[in-house]
C-alpha cells in the first residue's frame, strides 16, 4: 500500500482507520468488521463478498470508476454466487478482476480497504445504525480538516500582507525620491510588485489579467498555498537586497533563482503534507 496520510475516527466505539491516497479517501474494513466480529472481521469480509447483491454491486463500482476491471472474470464470478460451494476472498476479487476499489494487505497497518463508496455499502451490511455513525464522524473529520486548511490559508495571507508592508517600506526608504509624485510612487510599487510576480509566476499582474479576463481578483488571489508561503518569503528577500543597493535586474535573477528552488522543496510530497 502507497505511503498516505491515516486518520482514526471513533463510531460507536469502533475505531476505524481513514487513509488519503490519491486524494481520495478509504476505509478500514477489517476495522468496519470488528464491530459485528472482534475476533473474526475477516470472516465478516467473506461472507459479505459471497452474496449476490454486494459482487453486483463491487461490478458496478468497478464500471464506473476502473478502465482496467476484466468483465469476463467478473462474470464468472457473478455465475457462482448463491451456490453453497461459492467463497470469494478480497485477495481473489482484486486478482482475478483486476478491481481497485478493494485493497488487502499483510503486516503492521494491513487488513482490507475500500474506496468510501464500497465501505459506507459494507457498513450498511454490518449495520445500519452503524453506518450513519460512519458517515457522521467521517463528515466531522473532513470539517476539521477544512477548518485547518482554512485556518492555514489565512494566515499566510496575513504574513504576506505584513511582508507587503515590509516590502514597500523599504522601496520607499530606498527608491523613491524625496520629492516623487504620488502618481510616480504608485509605479515605483507596481514595478517592484511585478519584479515579484515575474520572478515567482514567469509574468506581471497585467500579463495575468490579459490571460484571465473575466477572473475575480489578481495574479495574488489565484495562487495555491505554497506560492504565498514562497512569495512571503520573497518580499523578505527583496527588501534586503533593495536596502543593499541591488540593480532590479540583478535582484530578479536571485529572486527567480530562490522561488525556483523553495518551490521545489515545498512541492516534494512530504512538504506538502508538513504544510497542509
Amino acid at each position: 500500500m502507497s505511503k498516505s496520510s491515516r486518520r482514526t475516527i471513533e463510531v460507536q466505539g469502533a475505531s476505524v482507520t481513514v487513509l488519503s491516497q490519491n486524494k481520495e479517501d478509504i476505509f478500514c474494513l477489517t476495522d468496519i468488521a470488528k464491530f459485528k466480529n472482534p475476533d473474526h472481521p475477516d470472516d465478516v469480509i467473506r461472507n459479505w463478498l459471497r452474496t449476490r447483491s454486494t459482487v453486483e454491486f463491487l461490478g458496478v463500482w468497478e464500471r464506473l470508476n476502473n478502465p482496467g476491471f476484466n468483465p469476463v472474470e467478473f462474470d464468472g464470478i457473478r455465475m457462482q454466487t448463491g451456490l453453497n460451494s461459492f467463497v470469494l476472498t478480497p485477495k481473489q476479487w482484486i486478482e482475478k478482476t483486476g478491481a481497485v476499489g478493494l485493497t488487502s494487505s499483510a503486516g503492521r497497518y494491513g487488513g482490507t480497504y475500500a474506496h468510501k463508496d464500497i465501505a459506507f455499502e459494507f457498513a450498511s451490511w454490518v449495520s445500519v445504525e452503524f453506518k450513519l455513525y460512519l458517515i457522521k464522524e467521517f463528515q466531522r473529520l473532513k470539517d476539521d480538516e477544512n477548518d485547518r486548511l482554512q485556518l492555514s490559508w489565512n494566515l499566510q495571507r496575513t504574513l504576506a500582507k505584513i511582508n507587503y508592508r515590509i516590502h514597500t517600506d523599504a522601496i520607499k526608504e530606498t527608491l523613491l525620491p524625496p520629492t516623487i509624485t504620488k502618481a510616480q510612487t504608485a509605479l515605483v510599487y507596481a514595478s517592484e510588485a511585478d519584479l515579484l510576480n515575474v520572478a515567482l509566476f514567469g509574468q506581471t499582474a497585467k500579463q495575468w489579467r490579459d490571460v484571465h479576463p473575466e477572473a475575480e481578483g489578481n495574479l495574488r488571489d489565484h495562487a495555491p498555498l505554497e506560492q504565498l508561503v514562497v512569495l512571503t518569503n520573497l518580499e523578505s528577500l527583496n527588501s534586503v537586497l533593495i536596502r543593499q543597493g541591488l540593480p532590479q535586474p540583478e535582484r530578479l535573477l536571485k529572486l527567480n533563482e530562490i522561488a525556483i528552488t523553495q518551490m521545489r522543496t515545498l512541492l516534494s510530497a512530504n512538504n506538502v503534507r508538513r504544510l497542509k
